[in-house]
């Protein structure tokens, strides 16, 4: 049968809500309707679980028995309803932030994980971005995404007989994917133009609906493109360097300019990664062609609305490139921006002048960004080591650069089982608004029902692991397909290893004693099983080593029932993975794990993690939660590898599975249960992505939103005034220096006296502060205090006093003069990184 996109007016009368429903991508999470589908037609149904696809191949006979039968029609009806009372419902922003002014969200994505049906993702990053998607709708955020649509996806992955992996790129049908092309005011398909040497790129637009958020997607594979453009959105980070540079400009400056096509109120612009910066310079191009400033007044005006988050641990991995490459395709652009090509280089480089140094995007981002956050607590940390050269003067504690730790849209990860249980304790509303601890509703659950809720669990995910493998050695050829069903146990302790298979996340490390391990999954009275997914990059030969030698292990005999090695790891093995296991083991070498969310994922499944002390884990681990692997140091080479893999081997031996089977009378493990409540209580809330669509509004959405309001009122003369200040400060900041400075010891603590030298500066434009670094010893904070201008300096031209009193028990050494740049409106340094310290 021809497939075609399901429409309204093509099925029968009592089945045109059909297509409201599963157009709709909320039912990749909310599976009320999975029954509904899995009667449509329940054999294609348990092969895509996706009912998109399901109605596209129905036969018109079927459709017409299902537009009589009954019960079908009163369950299409209930879900309607539902459905409806969803949208319409005002949701946690509009109870809280209604009146806040915040006409809208754009985030940017280079990847969004959404579900199968959609598979433009290719790990953690697009899965955080679809989990954002899902719960701004629950939340009635006013948001939307911004993206690119794949002719390619990331890559499916089949293992060969000997386990080495093999890469498949299945085509992206857009028949055959839940999104519409949009229309344009004109009734056509709506599409972009992006100006490239000597020719125009045109990119059209795609929608795919996320509840209440809508999705834009662009493509370049227009048939009025040249051939080369309409590759460029041909495949998710495939190509190389100058196809990876025109997704990037796609994204971002394709991606403003779909903005205002739609006619769309935008005050923050989201950037999950680096890789969306281009659309702050198009978002300032627009700001100043429609109000008649310069670039640089248009980037103060603007600049507060955009946030970037960072996911990167280390600065390599951010995307550059050569000046060569920029140039050919920024000149003409620089040139509408109304600048040199080399000052729109210098925007992504530590210093500007150097033509030899890399284009960085994430400097850009970082320079066009009123925020920059990392996405743990750790993350945080180690991103201002990593953006400090942009402020080679600040002090590291002050480079401004926070953190929003990464949550999960628990919806989309809790088992059938689970769901029932928090409902029946906590209510249906649990993951619409609050996110405070559960402890108290959860202590009412007792330890039977924790415990069956784990034991159900655990029989699917061996049920479904079966079927998997059976489909994967029929594909493989293999003869013996039937020893699928022999393999895992329902009853015994199932262990999740899962992640991209990557040398820092150290996928060998629960392999690295092969003979030890098999002694602990074959204990006769205590055994252990382990079910291990993963993919490395195609370009990642040590990764690829990793995925074989972890199949070749799993082929042996002897522990061929206690391990399976199951392929092509995506969102549908993930949702089985993390509401199966018991424990889940996550590995990194500490700083490397930005923030992870794979363990988040099993606390509402009543999983435990046991983890290296990185990314989130790092923030979220106690002793009554779970295990922690090594300690607060870097793991940096083989010794930390072999310590860690020791330290992994004996808290399994000795404390996860004595744990699991020591036993009551009445067949329960009570620490275990312990465990899973405390777990699932206090930690489940914290890492939702409910709790962090929070954070994002109310610490940097509303502020943005505030802000770039204030800079583009009348015609950006707020941005105006700052870049006059900004130049001013730039031109003459080399004329300051210091005069004479008194220190007196006072009752507690000290006062201070500087003189300072302004030179042409008027004294309103800059703070004298003293400042000391933390005391780790004194457990005392940095301090950073502002001092009186206490009167002009006689005989001195703009030269005066500054005067103030430190409360503390610190020495005066401790104690730093210094002078900063000044503007009531101004972020200092995330703006302005001047800053001159005291000499002698």
């Amino acid at each position: 049968m021809r497939r075609y996109r399901p429409r309204a007016e093509e099925l029968p009368g009592p089945l045109a809500p059909l297509v409201d429903l599963i157009t709709d991508l909320r039912w990749t999470w909310s599976h009320a309707g999975d029954r509904l589908w899995e009667a449509m037609d329940p054999d294609s149904w348990a092969v895509t679980e996706n009912p998109y696809v399901i109605l596209q191949n129905l036969p018109r006979g079927r459709l017409e028995s299902l537009a009589g039968d009954a019960r079908f029609l009163e369950h299409l009806r209930s879900l309607t309803e539902a459905r409806d009372a969803y949208c319409a419902r005002p949701g946690w922003f509009s109870a809280q932030h209604g009146d806040a002014g915040l006409r809208g969200v754009a985030y940017f994505s280079m990847e969004f994980g959404l579900g199968e049906a959609l598979p433009l993702y290719a790990g953690g990053l697009g899965v955080l971005a679809g989990d954002h998607l899902k719960s701004a709708s629950d939340l009635g955020l006013p948001l939307v995404g911004v993206g690119l649509l794949y002719q390619e996806g990331y890559f499916h992955q089949v293992l060969d007989a000997d386990g080495r992996q093999l890469e498949l790129y299945p085509y992206n049908d857009t028949t055959t994917l839940p999104v519409e092309p949009v229309e344009g005011p004109d009734g056509a398909w709506l599409w972009v133009p992006i100006h490239l040497p000597g020719r125009t790129l045109r990119l059209r637009a795609w929608k795919a609906q996320v509840g209440r958020i809508p999705l834009y997607l662009l493509d370049s594979n227009d048939p009025l493109n040249m051939p080369a453009d309409r590759g460029i959105t041909g495949k998710l980070y495939g190509g190389g360097a100058e196809q990876r540079l025109l997704q990037e400009i796609a994204l971002g400056i394709g991606g403003w300019r779909l903005i205002e096509a739609l006619a769309l109120e935008v005050d923050v612009c989201h950037l999950n990664e680096g890789h969306a910066a281009f659309v702050t310079l198009e978002r300032a191009r627009a700001f100043m062609e429609r109000h008649g400033v310069d670039l640089r007044e248009a980037l103060w005006a603007t600049r507060p609305g955009n946030v970037f988050t960072t996911h990167t641990p280390v600065a390599a991995a951010f995307d550059t490139y050569d000046y060569e490459l920029l140039d050919k395709y920024a000149r003409h652009y620089a040139e509408r921006l109304g600048v040199p090509a080399g000052e729109l280089a210098a925007l992504g480089r530590i210093d500007g002048d150097d033509d030899g140094e890399l284009f960085n995007m994430a400097w850009l981002a970082a320079r066009t960004c009123g925020s920059i956050n990392g996405v743990s607590r750790l993350h945080g940390e180690v991103s201002r080591a990593i953006f400090q050269p942009l402020y080679p003067d600040w002090p590291r504690s002050e480079v401004p650069v926070g953190h929003v730790t990464n949550g999960v849209h628990v919806p989309s990860w809790d088992s059938a089982w689970a769901d029932a249980l928090w409902t029946e304790a906590c209510g249906k509303d649990r993951w619409l608004g609050h996110h405070e601890p559960l402890e108290e509703p959860m202590a009412a659950v007792d330890d039977a029902t924790l415990w069956d809720l784990r034991g159900r669990q655990r029989a699917d995910l061996v049920h479904r692991a079966r079927r998997r493998l059976h489909r994967q050695l029929a594909q493989r050829g293999e003869a013996d397909v039937a020893v699928a069903g022999e393999v895992l146990d329902p009853n015994i302790l199932t262990i999740g290893f899962a992640r991209r298979f990557t040398d820092y996340k150290r996928p060998n490390l629960l392999l690295r004693d092969p003979e030890r391990l098999a002694r602990l999954l074959n204990d006769p009275d205590r055994p252990v099983q382990v079910i291990v997914a993963g993919k490395a990059h195609p370009e990642d030969a040590l990764g690829k080593r990793y995925v074989r030698a972890w199949a070749r292990f799993a082929q042996q005999p002897e522990v061929r029932r206690r391990v399976v090695f199951m392929e092509d790891y995506d969102i549908a093995l993930a949702q089985e993975l993390v509401q199966g296991v018991d424990v889940w083991i996550n590995t990194p070498r500490r700083p490397w794990e930005a923030s992870g969310t794979s363990g988040m994922k099993v606390l509402v499944n009543g999983g435990l993690n046991l983890s290296s002390l990185d990314g989130w884990w790092a923030e979220a681990w106690e002793p009554e939660v779970g295990w922690a692997l090594g300690d607060n140091r870097p793991d940096v080479g083989e010794e930390e590898d072999a310590r860690d893999a020791e330290a992994l081997y004996r808290l399994l031996e000795a404390e996860v599975v004595t744990a699991f089977y020591d036993r009551d009378e009445a067949g329960i493990p009570r620490a275990w249960v312990a465990r899973m409540r405390a777990s699932m209580a206090r930690l489940a809330p914290r890492f939702s992505t409910n709790r962090m669509v929070q954070e994002y509004v109310e610490r940097h959405y509303l502020p943005a939103a505030r802000e770039v309001g204030r800079r583009r009122a009348d015609n950006g003369a707020a941005g105006r005034n700052l870049q006059a200040w900004s130049a001013a400060l730039r031109h003459d900041w080399d004329e300051i220096h210091w005069g004479q400075r008194r220190v007196t010891h006072v009752e507690d603590g000290w006062e201070m006296e500087i003189q300072v030298y302004l030179g042409d500066l008027p004294p309103d434009a800059v703070a004298v502060e003293i400042y000391a670094d933390p005391d780790p010893e004194r457990g005392a904070p940095a301090v950073r205090q502002a001092l009186e201008r206490d009167g002009e300096i006689p005989g001195a031209s703009n030269g005066y006093r500054y005067r103030g009193r430190i409360l503390t028990d610190r020495p005066a050494e401790h104690f730093t003069p210094r002078v900063v740049p000044w503007h009531p409106d101004a972020r200092v340094p995330a703006e302005l990184g001047l800053v001159l310290w005291w000499r002698e």
